[in-house]
């Protein structure tokens, strides 16, 4: 049995939750990246759109901050929607890792393979798969306009946010030559980890980001622009990446025990591996 909810039943909802969430401490900022660890710790926001455009919004929700990882699952709807499934299935993967969003031995556990564009290297990977090919700002534009798209207002690049993040990305450096290694960069890797770099350092609000969620559940038609912005087909897929693998090493596989050498006594542990508890999965 469905359960229909009126506008107003919703929006108490949300102002409750904001209420019982506003005054919680705890946790940090990010400090790997300098930027980020000097912003308001005590913002906090919570924004939803609905179906039909309308907004309910309660507290810091027009604050520009920098959308960081959320820019992962843009990027894959626009390399999904340029490419399809299966090739980004082929080229990047699809497959929850159980590892920490930067992890370079997640590349080697999928058989030299990004394993999802939700992760730093899938994301890394998609920058690089987006057309124009050879073309930095033809690939910028594109990144740019699909994220405006989604978001139905454009994000605005923080500077000082972006030099932070290039000064300090040295994992990201790391990943990106293992995957031209590999063979899983499909341009210029410097210019794929540069347009990374700037997509996650554009500033969105939590409203902008609400409505661009709206846009995935409702088979890629912005509520607020009306636009179509990618087929009602890549829905399910786009979902279903989020829900699997948008939760880095809370879901996935865990290592529970290892060897200390493999099967002809060298010195190569042999990892056991099993699929994390659903509960987990809630980071």
């Amino acid at each position: 049995m469905i359960t229909r909810l009126t506008f107003d039943q919703i929006s108490t909802a949300v102002h409750d939750a904001y209420d019982a969430c506003k005054d919680i401490k705890g946790g940090q900022n990010a400090h790997y990246i300098p930027y980020l660890a000097n912003v308001n710790a005590d913002l906090f926001g919570i924004s939803l759109c609905l179906p039909d455009g309308r907004l309910i919004s309660v507290g810091d929700t027009d604050y520009r901050f920098g959308i960081e990882s959320v820019s992962k699952v843009h990027t894959a709807i626009l390399a999904l929607e340029q490419h399809g499934a299966q090739a980004i299935l082929d080229d990047i993967g699809a497959d929850a890792t159980g590892l920490p969003f930067n992890s370079i031995f997640a590349i080697l556990l999928e058989n030299d393979r990004p394993s999802t564009p939700l992760v730093n290297a899938g994301a890394i990977a998609a920058c690089s798969l987006v057309e124009p090919h050879g073309d930095a700002d033809g690939k910028w534009k594109a990144i740019f306009d699909n994220m405006t798209a989604l978001l139905g207002s454009k994000p605005q690049l923080i500077d000082e946010l972006y030099h932070s993040e290039s000064a300090t990305n040295f994992d990201n450096r790391s990943i990106t030559w293992l995957l031209q290694e590999y063979g899983r960069m499909y341009d210029d890797p410097e210019m794929s980890l540069d347009l990374y770099t700037r997509q996650c350092s554009l500033g969105v609000t939590a409203e902008q980001l609400a409505i661009s969620a709206a846009t995935i559940a409702d088979d890629g038609v912005n509520p607020i622009t009306k636009q179509r912005v990618f087929g009602a087909e890549l829905t399910s897929k786009v979902v279903a990446l989020m829900s699997a693998v948008g939760f880095y090493e809370h879901y996935g596989f865990e290592v529970f025990d290892r060897s200390e050498t493999d099967g002809m006594g060298d010195p190569f542990p042999i990892l056991h591996m099993r699929l994390r508890p659903t509960s987990h999965g809630s980071a």
